[in-house]
């Protein structure tokens, strides 16, 4: 029988025949979209219970909204048939493109890393899929990957017979025609015996998947249905990198994590095996010679545009110039920590080459007027003091991404390196197309770096916009992600910005699976969300592929110091602030674990050079709330009270109502001795949003208020 209609939506024609029903393509004729239809079997509309079943998993289902989700619009009933209306996906199945013989390593690792980021959005939902295999994943030709049937497999195979709810079913469908394998192939050894599914289910058969990509043959293998079940339950895959001396060890040892019998031996969450995914994707990509380099040292352009507002333009002109000049491998470039404290300095490039021990040093100036920019550059000689190479740039703002390309080039063929082509084509790769999208991005950039509850929230306006203006920009939805974590961990404990957070994230990383900025942002998400461990993973992870990534090395080190593993804050204290020089946020957790460990000289040396960092950055940023209060911490701690207070109190009357800023406020009085005023503005900090009470108890600025019963009270210790 031809069906025309079913509801209000006109098929079009026939996607595909199963043993679930008939998937069809239709129109949706309220909303005028192409959708998918799935009409179920008769016999599920004469079962009540099981029709109700469907009916509750399928909301459920449908409330996820994630890019590697195939959308559920509606489960309903017409004309006597049950369907489902779903997201119309084009493209083939993963089963398909297995069926052709074992995918790259790069590939199947991108696809089970999206896999795994779908489902870690359903189970934070409490949805487990329950039937991950390859004809459940589609594979577009452009866009996301996207999983089927979230949240209704079960039901689905129970109406069908294909799956089972208890070890009966399961045994009195051995005899059938072999329906089940396909299902079986992938299940986990808890489905097998009929035990309670969680995440982990999902685990394993993500972990059955990836093998079955990389080799083109699943794991367990059996003639029948019960050698099958015998073999999951009691066999070890054979190794990949034994059988395939291409794939690294490390892939085992992912693969054999997924697979444990016990779900208690495998990852606990995606987000863990998406960690894993994501280090060994680094270390493929890691050179395994190492070549002759030469060194650069990019001074900051000096700013020709007469307007303290375009400082940020040439700040991130020049970054973002360091940034290109480090895709060129035989090339070392100085991170922008080492430059930093020269910007604006009357000092020679030379002299500055020399003090770096770079060969080479880049300095030039900026000169931004209406929708042009003028660049001038220098390539100078460091021993001698000479031009290499000089160039200038007479450009509109909307080629301003060419210009700092035709600079990375001029640069590398006056060094005389040859760019290999996939240099090439990662200086040529552009992270944003629109100029605008770029200027909001850096003006986010300048907001984001000062820290205080006003700055992050104009920090976040300034990612939406960058953002809203070019939705392919990974950077700026990594900006993005990071403002929100720090709100909800500083300002704003509301959960929305958690999840705001990482769907930002998981946007920059599904466009820039690598990008080091996303996962630091990621990290301090976790950090936010009170996950210590994976933000310690996630801030590795990105230092491992940029050593100065932005906010990386403050994040790892507050994770480790909230866990109490000081020894190991201490231990990265000296790289973290080499890399970090210019963050002055960075500075904290390292000094409060000296501080906690009674490392007093070690602290005092740091707190002396944080305090000039301060200085110096209220010196260029008077209106810099945070560095001031800050900078008023440190001068208790030396002793200078006068210098405290009088910093204190210009922070205050700047932002007195900023939790975090009161919080400093109240390690200052403490450090000064002053403890009814400390106790006084701690309790305002937690009034106005400071909820860390665990911070509190281990902050060693507060230790003598330790025995103070007031204190006891205020972090729920009485």
């Amino acid at each position: 029988m031809t069906i025309s209609n079913i509801s209000h939506y006109q098929i079009t024609g026939t996607l595909g025949h199963g043993g679930m029903g008939v998937v069809y393509k239709a129109i949706d004729q309220k909303l005028q979209r192409t959708v998918a239809i799935k009409s179920l079997p008769p016999e599920s509309v004469g079962d009540e219970k099981l029709k109700k079943r469907l009916m509750s998993e399928a909301r459920a289902a449908s409330r996820l909204n994630h890019p590697n989700i195939c959308t559920i619009y509606e489960v309903d009933e017409a004309d006597g048939i049950l369907f489902i209306a779903m997201e119309y996906v084009t493209g083939h199945t993963l089963s398909e493109e297995i069926r052709i013989g074992p995918l790259e390593i790069d590939r199947a690792l991108d696809i089970a890393f999206q896999i795994a980021a779908g489902l870690d959005k359903a189970h934070r939902e409490n949805i487990v899929h329950r039937d991950i295999k390859p004809s459940n994943i589609v594979l577009p030709q452009d866009g996301p990957v996207k999983i089927l049937d979230f949240g209704i497999a079960r039901i689905l195979n129970r109406i069908v017979g294909e799956s089972p709810d208890d070890a009966v079913t399961l045994q009195s469908n051995l005899t059938e025609t072999g329906q089940m394998v396909g299902t079986v192939a992938y299940m986990s050894p808890e489905q097998l015996n009929a035990e309670e599914v969680d995440a982990r289910t999902d685990v394993f058969s993500l972990g059955v998947l990836l093998y079955e990509m990389l080799s083109g043959q699943r794991p367990f293998r059996a003639n029948s249905m019960i050698q099958l079940m015998s073999s999951i339950l009691n066999d070890e895959p054979e190794s990949l990198s034994r059988s395939n001396t291409t794939l690294p060890q490390d892939l085992d040892r992912i693969i054999a994590k997924a697979l444990a019998k016990n779900r208690d031996n495998r990852y606990a969450t995606m987000s863990d095996l998406q960690a894993d995914l994501l280090r060994l994707k680094d270390q493929l990509k890691r050179p395994t010679h190492a070549n002759q380099q030469k060194s650069l040292a990019v001074l900051y352009f000096e700013n020709l545009s007469g307007a303290g507002e375009q400082e940020y333009l040439r700040d991130g002109m020049t970054e973002d110039i360091i940034t290109e000049l480090s895709k060129v491998e035989r090339l070392r470039v100085f991170p922008r920590s080492a430059v930093m404290s020269y910007r604006d300095k009357e000092v020679t490039a030379p002299e500055i080459g020399r003090h770096l021990n770079a060969s080479h040093v880049l300095s030039g100036s900026v000169r931004h007027a209406g929708n042009r920019v003028r660049i001038t550059a220098q390539l100078i000689e460091s021993h001698g003091g000479h031009t290499v190479w000089a160039e200038r740039y007479d450009r509109e703002m909307q080629n301003v991404f060419d210009l700092q390309d035709e600079i990375a080039r001029a640069i590398a063929k006056a060094l005389s390196i040859r760019l290999s082509p996939q240099e090439e084509e990662a200086i040529a790769r552009k992270r944003v197309d629109n100029p605008e999208a770029y200027d909001y991005y850096l003006r986010g950039r300048r907001f984001f770096r000062r820290g205080t509850k006003k700055d992050m929230q104009s920090a976040a306006e300034m990612f939406e916009h960058a953002v809203a203006l070019d939705p392919n920009f990974a950077l700026a939805y990594a900006g993005l992600g990071h403002a929100f974590g720090r709100i909800h961990r500083y300002s704003d404990q509301n959960p929305q910005w958690v999840e705001k957070g990482i769907e930002a994230c998981e946007q920059a990383m599904r466009l820039e699976p690598d990008l080091p900025e996303a996962l630091s942002a990621r990290a301090f998400l976790f950090y936010a969300h009170e996950q210590y461990d994976l933000a310690i993973q996630y801030a590795s992870m990105a230092l491992e592929r940029k050593e100065d990534c932005e906010g990386a090395y403050f994040t790892l080190g507050l994770a480790l110091f909230i866990t109490d593993r000081l020894n190991e804050v201490t231990e990265l204290a000296d790289r973290a602030i080499e890399v970090s020089g210019d963050d002055y946020n960075v500075y904290l957790p390292y000094l409060n674990a000296f501080k906690k460990l009674k490392e007093t000289e070690k602290a005092s040396r740091l707190i002396q050079q944080h305090t000039r960092v301060l200085q110096w950055q209220i010196e260029w940023a008077p209106e810099n709330v945070r560095a001031r209060i800050l900078l008023a911490a440190n001068y208790a701690s030396l002793g200078d009270s006068d210098a405290a207070v009088r910093e204190l109190e210009k922070a205050i009357a700047s932002s007195a109502h900023d939790a975090s800023t009161l919080y400093n406020a109240a390690c200052t009085y403490a450090v000064l001795g002053r403890k009814q005023e400390a106790l006084s503005t701690l309790k305002q900090a937690i009034e106005n949003g400071y909820w860390h009470f665990d911070n509190i108890a281990r902050d060693p600025d507060f230790e003598n208020l330790h025995d103070e019963p007031e204190f006891r009270l205020l972090i729920g210790q009485s």
